[in-house]
């Protein structure tokens, strides 16, 4: 009995996130993956933030193989 239980449990919840999907598909969660990607590396982002400077990483530019 408790594997029948388990077993509509799991269609359900598969059924949930089928269609937890489809209704991201239709509301365009989906719709521009690339222009999301450059958004987050655009220059506007790359400003310096309030703190103080040392607080705030620079590239190593010391090549340490010599």
């Amino acid at each position: 009995m408790s594997l029948i239980v388990l077993i509509l449990l799991s269609i359900g919840l598969g059924l949930i996130g089928l269609a937890a999907f489809f209704w991201a598909l239709r509301n365009g969660q989906f719709d521009d993956p690339e222009g999301d990607a450059r958004r987050i590396l655009s220059p506007e982002s790359l400003q310096p933030k309030e703190g103080h400077p040392h607080e705030q990483l620079a590239p190593d530019t010391q090549d340490r193989d010599t």
